[in-house]
């Protein structure tokens, strides 16, 4: 997916230099969310999961020795 942002509104008016910044800036965060949302629909490696239950038992060990 490569998309080119045409940046050429110099011979516009400026309040239609304002609207095609404005479209385009709407364009980018519609795509941003769009690829955001995929990534974070995607799930958590095992490996992470591993890591993450490894450091809760260490944790709670730590918890129990110093009380």
């Amino acid at each position: 997916m490569s998309q080119q942002w045409d940046t050429a509104v110099s011979d516009e008016k400026p309040t239609e230099k304002a609207r095609a910044i404005r479209a385009r800036q709407r364009a980018i965060g519609r795509e941003l969310r769009r690829m955001y949302d995929d990534v974070a629909q995607e799930p958590v490696p095992d490996d992470f999961m591993d890591l993450l239950r490894q450091i809760d038992e260490a944790e709670e060990q730590g918890g129990k020795k110093t009380s």
